[in-house]
């Protein structure tokens, strides 16, 4: 049984890094996949292309979405381009009708986002905000009755750069070992920001350690950390 899988992020670059794994393995397995870029962080999340001589905005933009589309392709999901600007992201009542026409097109078994306090990056509080108003209106009957509200969407926020001070705590260690390859290969494309391969590959590491020491078979190499924002429902305890 498939699934559909939506990630909302504040920056183009924000799922290659923190769900890459995530994202290609339930392509793998045939779910529907699709990523909202809110922004292409063209201002505050492309060092690595403002360090070019003769470097202009448009440019910046463009080199940006194309990387993003090559990276989506090595995962294997889809990915629309808001353009809303970056430091800071400023999500307008058009930009969120539109993240909620999505939402309701999809039909998201999950949700993928970032965390709700991250001080280093408001733009990152945005986005999760975002994805939660637009959740919500999206669930709602009387809102726009020629599309189909979703149902009760789980949330699950991927790791921050500095997870310590966001409050980020994981309840989840998904497994990424059999996709890596796919997300190494993601990473690379991402040259604004090429900085931050070896950090994930490492981080990807120490997070499959500790998937061992919870249990997890020893040939899991490569996990990603979530924390979900709503309960898990069940029939017994686990």
């Amino acid at each position: 049984m498939t699934r559909s899988i939506v990630a909302i992020t504040a920056h183009s670059g924000d799922f290659v890094w923190r769900a890459g794994g995530a994202l290609a393995l339930s392509a793998a397995r045939g779910d529907s996949v699709r990523v909202i870029c809110l922004s292409f962080g063209e201002r505050g999340e492309s060092q690595g292309l403002w360090k070019r001589p003769h470097m202009e905005m448009d440019t910046v933009k463009r080199i940006r979405r194309e990387e993003a589309e090559e990276a989506a392709a090595a995962l294997g999901v889809d990915v629309d381009f808001y353009d809303l600007g970056d430091y800071p992201l400023v999500v307008s009542e058009d930009a969120r009708e539109r993240v909620v026409a999505a939402l309701r097109d999809a039909q998201p078994d999950v949700l993928l986002t970032h965390v709700a306090n991250d001080p280093y990056n408001r733009d990152h509080n945005t986005a999760h905000e975002t994805a939660l108003a637009t959740r919500m209106v999206a669930q709602a009957m009387g809102h726009d009755r020629a599309t189909t509200p979703i149902g009760a969407t789980q949330v699950l926020m991927f790791e921050p750069h500095q997870p310590e001070v966001c409050g980020f705590v994981p309840n989840l260690l998904l497994d990424i070992t059999p996709v890596f390859d796919r997300k190494r290969k993601a990473m690379e494309v991402m040259s604004a920001q090429h900085h931050l391969i070896e950090y994930y590959t490492e981080l990807g590491q120490r997070r499959g350690v500790q998937a061992r020491r919870n249990g997890a078979s020893g040939d899991v190499l490569q996990a990603e950390a979530y924390q979900r924002v709503f309960p898990l429902v069940g029939a017994e305890l686990i």
